[in-house]
């Protein structure tokens, strides 16, 4: 993975990791242990859905990026409805506290999608491949003449 998408993908993960810990302190001391670990939970499958959602459209990108749009758009939809699933998954599970579980996979992919919007916003990507710009009279080009 090129350094500008491993950087996009640290500073949206990092957030996101923040924000369940936030979410997994506040539900341990409303719900109890069961609370914390469905925060947990909920923060973990966020950041593994969306991190390989980042490595696809990253990968996409590269060989097509005529498709990358569509690619995007048919990524997040894909993954809003299988977040939806796991919602509906672990709805009576008593393993963890489902409320917990639902809240925190809605805060954390808020967050992801706040973060990752930041992060493209900060990014400093060429959209434009400059021209090489013409050697000045007397210099070497480089090449063996």
């Amino acid at each position: 993975m090129p350094s500008n998408d491993a950087r996009s993908l640290l500073l949206t993960a990092v957030p996101t990791a923040a924000a369940g810990a936030i979410a997994a302190v506040i539900s341990g001391v409303v719900a109890g242990g069961k609370g914390a670990l469905g925060a947990a939970v909920g923060a973990l499958v966020v950041i593994v859905f969306m991190g390989i959602g980042i490595v696809v459209l990253q990968r996409t990108a590269k060989q097509f990026p005529q498709l990358f749009q569509a690619m995007g758009l048919m990524l997040y939809t894909t993954q809003l409805l299988v977040l939806f699933v796991f919602v509906a998954m672990f709805k009576n599970t008593t393993l963890f506290n489902p409320k917990a579980f639902a809240a925190t996979l809605v805060a954390a992919t808020v967050v992801w999608v706040a973060a990752q919007a930041r992060a493209h916003m900060k990014a400093k990507v060429l959209y434009v491949e400059p021209e090489p710009s013409a050697p000045r009279q007397g210099e070497k080009t480089g090449s063996a003449t």
